[in-house]
Protein backbone atom coordinates (compact mmCIF):
# COMPACT_ATOMS: atom_id res chain seq x y z
CA UNK A 1 0.00 0.00 0.00
CA UNK A 2 2.85 2.39 0.36
CA UNK A 3 4.04 1.56 -3.04
CA UNK A 4 0.55 3.39 -4.15
CA UNK A 5 0.93 6.09 -1.61
CA UNK A 6 3.11 8.43 -4.79
CA UNK A 7 0.70 7.41 -7.01
CA UNK A 8 -2.59 8.86 -5.08
CA UNK A 9 -0.75 12.40 -3.98
CA UNK A 10 -0.18 13.02 -7.50
CA UNK A 11 -3.40 11.25 -9.06
CA UNK A 12 -5.33 13.63 -7.42
CA UNK A 13 -3.98 17.38 -8.12
CA UNK A 14 -3.49 16.22 -11.76
CA UNK A 15 -7.20 15.14 -11.95
CA UNK A 16 -8.19 18.63 -10.72
CA UNK A 17 -5.47 20.51 -12.77
CA UNK A 18 -7.06 18.38 -15.92
CA UNK A 19 -10.72 18.87 -14.86
CA UNK A 20 -12.44 17.26 -17.39
CA UNK A 21 -15.76 18.14 -16.58
CA UNK A 22 -15.19 21.50 -17.35
CA UNK A 23 -14.51 20.79 -21.06
CA UNK A 24 -17.37 18.31 -20.79
CA UNK A 25 -19.94 21.54 -22.12
CA UNK A 26 -16.95 22.97 -24.76
CA UNK A 27 -16.91 19.80 -26.26
CA UNK A 28 -20.72 19.23 -26.41
CA UNK A 29 -21.00 22.64 -27.62
CA UNK A 30 -17.86 22.05 -30.74
CA UNK A 31 -19.51 18.84 -31.77
CA UNK A 32 -22.92 18.99 -31.23
CA UNK A 33 -23.11 18.87 -35.89
CA UNK A 34 -21.21 15.91 -35.92
CA UNK A 35 -21.43 12.46 -36.21
CA UNK A 36 -21.06 9.90 -33.38
CA UNK A 37 -18.61 8.14 -35.21
CA UNK A 38 -16.93 11.92 -35.26
CA UNK A 39 -17.25 12.65 -32.02
CA UNK A 40 -15.84 9.60 -30.79
CA UNK A 41 -12.59 10.63 -32.93
CA UNK A 42 -12.43 13.89 -31.59
CA UNK A 43 -12.71 12.27 -27.80
CA UNK A 44 -9.68 10.09 -28.76
CA UNK A 45 -7.53 13.07 -30.60
CA UNK A 46 -8.45 15.12 -26.90
CA UNK A 47 -7.17 12.01 -24.83
CA UNK A 48 -4.21 11.23 -27.10
CA UNK A 49 -3.14 15.18 -27.32
CA UNK A 50 -3.33 15.66 -23.53
CA UNK A 51 -1.60 12.94 -22.52
CA UNK A 52 1.35 13.04 -25.26
CA UNK A 53 2.13 16.73 -24.43
CA UNK A 54 1.84 16.48 -20.71
CA UNK A 55 4.34 13.21 -20.59
CA UNK A 56 6.90 14.96 -23.41
CA UNK A 57 6.74 18.03 -21.13
CA UNK A 58 7.35 16.21 -17.79
CA UNK A 59 10.63 14.16 -19.36
CA UNK A 60 11.82 18.06 -20.96
CA UNK A 61 10.68 20.19 -18.32
CA UNK A 62 13.54 20.13 -15.87
CA UNK A 63 16.59 20.48 -18.57
CA UNK A 64 14.43 23.21 -19.30
CA UNK A 65 14.74 24.64 -15.93
CA UNK A 66 18.02 24.03 -15.69
CA UNK A 67 19.28 25.86 -18.80
CA UNK A 68 17.41 28.69 -17.68
CA UNK A 69 18.95 28.56 -14.12
CA UNK A 70 15.52 28.17 -13.01
CA UNK A 71 14.99 26.71 -9.32
CA UNK A 72 12.02 24.32 -8.47
CA UNK A 73 10.96 26.86 -5.51
CA UNK A 74 10.86 29.66 -8.27
CA UNK A 75 8.38 27.52 -10.93
CA UNK A 76 6.71 26.67 -7.75
CA UNK A 77 5.26 29.88 -6.94
CA UNK A 78 5.06 30.90 -11.06
CA UNK A 79 3.01 27.88 -11.08
CA UNK A 80 1.12 27.98 -8.00
CA UNK A 81 0.33 32.14 -9.21
CA UNK A 82 -0.74 30.93 -12.71
CA UNK A 83 -2.97 28.20 -10.88
CA UNK A 84 -4.56 30.58 -8.97
CA UNK A 85 -5.08 32.86 -11.75
CA UNK A 86 -6.47 30.06 -14.14
CA UNK A 87 -8.64 28.58 -11.10
CA UNK A 88 -10.45 32.21 -10.17
CA UNK A 89 -10.85 32.95 -14.12
CA UNK A 90 -12.67 29.28 -14.19
CA UNK A 91 -14.66 29.96 -11.36
CA UNK A 92 -16.15 33.63 -12.40
CA UNK A 93 -17.18 32.83 -15.84
CA UNK A 94 -18.09 29.45 -17.59
CA UNK A 95 -17.81 28.34 -21.49
CA UNK A 96 -17.50 31.63 -22.18
CA UNK A 97 -14.70 32.04 -25.06
CA UNK A 98 -16.32 30.63 -28.69
CA UNK A 99 -13.89 28.63 -30.26
CA UNK A 100 -13.70 27.88 -33.82
CA UNK A 101 -14.60 23.92 -34.89
CA UNK A 102 -11.91 22.53 -37.11
CA UNK A 103 -10.95 18.99 -38.15
CA UNK A 104 -8.22 18.84 -35.49
CA UNK A 105 -10.75 20.33 -32.94
CA UNK A 106 -9.27 17.21 -30.46
CA UNK A 107 -5.95 18.50 -30.48
CA UNK A 108 -6.32 21.87 -30.46
CA UNK A 109 -7.96 23.51 -28.69
CA UNK A 110 -9.48 20.32 -26.48
CA UNK A 111 -6.33 18.34 -26.21
CA UNK A 112 -4.25 21.62 -25.31
CA UNK A 113 -4.71 23.78 -24.27
CA UNK A 114 -8.02 22.84 -22.79
CA UNK A 115 -7.33 19.21 -21.04
CA UNK A 116 -3.13 19.76 -20.88
CA UNK A 117 -2.98 22.71 -20.39
CA UNK A 118 -1.19 25.18 -18.29
CA UNK A 119 -2.26 23.62 -14.85
CA UNK A 120 -1.83 20.57 -15.68
CA UNK A 121 1.59 20.90 -17.49
CA UNK A 122 2.58 23.07 -13.68
CA UNK A 123 1.21 20.62 -11.68
CA UNK A 124 2.92 17.72 -13.21
CA UNK A 125 6.11 19.45 -13.15
CA UNK A 126 6.05 20.47 -9.38
CA UNK A 127 5.01 16.69 -8.63
CA UNK A 128 7.48 15.21 -10.41
CA UNK A 129 10.06 17.25 -8.01
CA UNK A 130 8.06 15.58 -5.06
CA UNK A 131 7.41 12.01 -6.47
CA UNK A 132 9.20 11.06 -9.26
CA UNK A 133 8.77 10.67 -12.87
CA UNK A 134 6.79 7.04 -12.87
CA UNK A 135 3.68 8.14 -10.34
CA UNK A 136 3.19 11.40 -12.00
CA UNK A 137 3.55 10.02 -15.58
CA UNK A 138 1.18 6.83 -14.52
CA UNK A 139 -1.35 9.21 -13.04
CA UNK A 140 -1.18 11.68 -16.50
CA UNK A 141 -2.00 8.45 -17.92
CA UNK A 142 -4.75 6.89 -15.69
CA UNK A 143 -6.28 10.90 -15.76
CA UNK A 144 -6.52 11.17 -19.38
CA UNK A 145 -8.14 8.05 -20.31
CA UNK A 146 -10.54 9.23 -17.29
CA UNK A 147 -10.79 12.54 -19.74
CA UNK A 148 -11.60 10.28 -22.45
CA UNK A 149 -14.46 8.20 -20.70
CA UNK A 150 -16.11 11.57 -19.68
CA UNK A 151 -16.06 12.79 -23.21
CA UNK A 152 -16.85 10.04 -24.75
CA UNK A 153 -19.98 9.11 -22.80
CA UNK A 154 -20.34 12.50 -22.90
CA UNK A 155 -24.27 12.32 -23.99
CA UNK A 156 -25.19 10.01 -20.82
CA UNK A 157 -22.97 11.92 -18.64
CA UNK A 158 -24.84 15.38 -19.38
CA UNK A 159 -28.27 13.64 -19.74
CA UNK A 160 -27.25 11.70 -15.88
CA UNK A 161 -25.93 14.90 -14.28
CA UNK A 162 -27.71 17.82 -16.07
CA UNK A 163 -25.32 20.22 -17.55
CA UNK A 164 -26.33 22.44 -14.29
CA UNK A 165 -24.40 19.41 -12.55
CA UNK A 166 -21.39 19.33 -14.39
CA UNK A 167 -20.74 23.00 -14.61
CA UNK A 168 -21.26 23.02 -10.47
CA UNK A 169 -18.75 20.18 -10.38
CA UNK A 170 -16.58 21.92 -12.61
CA UNK A 171 -16.65 24.82 -9.63
CA UNK A 172 -15.79 22.93 -7.29
CA UNK A 173 -13.07 21.54 -9.14
CA UNK A 174 -12.44 25.22 -10.04
CA UNK A 175 -11.88 25.87 -6.16
CA UNK A 176 -10.05 22.59 -5.12
CA UNK A 177 -7.16 23.96 -7.71
CA UNK A 178 -7.18 27.49 -6.25
CA UNK A 179 -6.23 25.67 -2.90
CA UNK A 180 -3.55 23.34 -4.53
CA UNK A 181 -2.39 26.29 -5.86
CA UNK A 182 -1.99 28.12 -2.45
CA UNK A 183 -0.16 25.55 -0.84
CA UNK A 184 2.45 25.47 -4.00
CA UNK A 185 3.40 29.27 -3.52
CA UNK A 186 3.28 28.52 0.02
CA UNK A 187 5.76 25.92 -0.16
CA UNK A 188 7.93 27.64 -2.73
CA UNK A 189 8.29 30.81 -0.44
CA UNK A 190 9.24 28.52 2.45
CA UNK A 191 11.44 26.52 0.63
CA UNK A 192 13.63 30.05 -0.37
CA UNK A 193 13.41 31.36 2.80
CA UNK A 194 14.56 28.34 4.95
CA UNK A 195 16.72 27.40 2.57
Amino acid sequence: MEILHPFFLSFIPIFVAINAPSVLPIYIAMTEEMSPRERQRVAHQSAVTAVIVAIVFVIIGQAILRSLSIEVEDFMIAGGILLLVISISDMLKFGESKLDRTPTLGVVPLGTPLLAGPATLTTSLILVDSFGYIPVIFSLILNSFIAWLILYYSEAIIKLMGINGTRAFAKVSSLLLAAIAIKLIRTGIFKIVGG
